[in-house]
């Protein structure tokens, strides 16, 4: 659930004399008793009547309180809404307080989604149109609306601020973390077409273990027992998949099997990965201020994570030109890195890689030079079209072909019906496990290949 500091309604520093100001009568709402057509006729957005009615009386309290300059306190908010004519009955004085609770507190009327345990993302494209993942697809969700345009860009402003950055007409868009540690992106009109766009990652109040993840049916109980294995010998690993598939979630529990006596020390754009390991330092990015300056890149966290004593360097997703820094690192003696990247399949990596080594200026040949010596196993997951399900999909090795380049060979696949098919890289695995003291006897099911 996102927590978030109360703030002011002030408009600005409050004149000679606003602290005596009385409160002058709120403007006349239509009453309960009001024709079935006013009740249930069409309004903006889906909103009944009331709903409507509701939504004029947060407004008239929200200006009456930036007027007198007062906090918005159940006693200020309680003292507009006695000045109302005509009086309120109890349930619109109810519905008032929740409203504007709702503005002012939290994630409004998104805050039950994310308190949700099963929730994994909940995306607005307007204010009657929330969509939420429980885990298996989306879903739109029911009976969680806004009042209007304007109250979705009220709280994709509110939430930027409780993560300390700015969203505004010179900046319309924001990709942050709020202090729960929910992942927040956001994009104003006209950038996002006809209304404000929220779409809020929940993070997980602890992380995955690999066995809920075998539980879950993420991947079977040999591929947890060979991930793991990865794990010990300190292999160097990247976690490949699309958007959603599961890639940090994954990581995470790969990490919780990292010994107590090493040091994890993560790079990241956005804070994400939260291990259950003893020792661990997270390294954030952070981007310019309003004047250009003050930014620090992921290269920049990379560069520095490597001054911080690392037993395991990780990069939360490699998307630009610190991969050159990785790969560098994982060349000098830096065991057992590992990160994410998205990519289609497995197979891709190496041309992802290639692609984001360009903008470091690294040519093609030395790109692909340093991929060979530095990465060991690719990961691949995916996320079942019919189900939603996420799930390991195939472990490659690396090996350089005839030309010299990287490229990637199966070695199991973990098909969606369960259980494991080893492929032409098998033999290879199980002969970088054994170099570092890993032993693996043959698949479970299987002769060698």
């Amino acid at each position: 659930m996102v927590r978030l500091r109360r703030t002011g309604l002030r408009s600005g520093a409050p004149g000679p004399g606003d602290g005596a100001r009385e409160h002058r009568p709120l403007r006349s709402v239509p009453p309960p008793g009001g024709p079935p057509e006013a009740e249930h006729g069409p309004c903006p957005y889906g909103r009944t009547a009331r709903e409507a009615r509701t939504a004029e009386l947060v407004d008239a309290v929200r200006l009456r309180l930036a007027e007198s300059g007062a906090a918005p306190t159940a006693g200020s908010v309680a003292a507009v809404l006695r000045a109302t004519r005509p009086p309120l009955g109890g349930d619109e004085v109810l519905d008032t307080v929740r409203s504007l609770r709702a503005e002012l507190v939290g994630a409004g009327p998104l805050d039950r989604l994310l308190a949700a345990p099963d929730v994994t993302d909940v995306l607005v494209n307007g204010p009657d149109e929330v969509w939420v993942d429980r885990g298996g697809g989306l879903h739109r969700a029911t009976g969680v609306r806004f009042a209007d345009a304007e109250a979705v860009r009220r709280l994709a402003h509110r939430l930027a601020t409780a993560a300390g950055r700015r969203l505004d007409d010179a900046r319309p868009w924001v990709d942050a973390r709020l202090p729960d540690g929910t992942r927040l992106h956001a994009v104003l009109p006209p950038i996002a077409a006809g209304c404000t766009h929220i779409s809020l990652r929940v993070c997980r109040p602890r992380p995955f273990t690999l066995d809920e993840l075998v539980a879950g049916g993420a991947l079977p109980p040999e591929g947890a027992d060979l991930l793991a294995g990865i794990v010990r010998a300190r292999l160097s690993l990247l976690v490949s998949g699309g958007t959603g598939s599961g890639k940090t979630t994954l990581l995470a529990a790969l990490l919780g099997l990292v010994g107590p006596d090493e040091r994890i020390v993560i790079a990241e754009d956005s804070a994400e990965l939260r291990p259950a390991h003893p020792h661990v330092v997270r390294l954030q990015s952070r981007p310019p201020n309003q004047e250009g300056l003050g930014e620090f890149t992921l290269r920049d966290l990379v560069r520095q994570a490597l001054r911080m004593r690392p037993d395991r360097l990780v990069i939360g997703e490699v998307r630009g030109a610190e991969v050159s820094d990785l790969l560098a690192a994982l060349n000098t003696g830096h065991e057992g890195g590992c990160g994410t990247v998205h990519a289609n399949t497995a197979a891709d990596v190496p041309v992802r890689l290639e692609a984001l080594g360009s903008l470091a200026g690294l040519d093609r040949p030395a790109l692909h030079s340093q991929l060979r010596a530095a990465l060991d196993v690719v990961v691949h997951l995916v996320r079942d079209p019919g189900s939603g399900r996420r799930r390991v999909a195939e472990v490659h090795t690396l090996a350089g072909d005839r030309d010299g380049l990287a490229v990637t060979t199966p070695a199991v696949a973990f098909p969606a019906a369960g259980g494991l098919v080893p492929g032409v890289g098998w033999e290879r695995l199980v002969g970088l496990l054994a170099s570092r003291g890993v032993v693996l006897g043959a698949p479970p099911g299987a002769g060698a290949p």
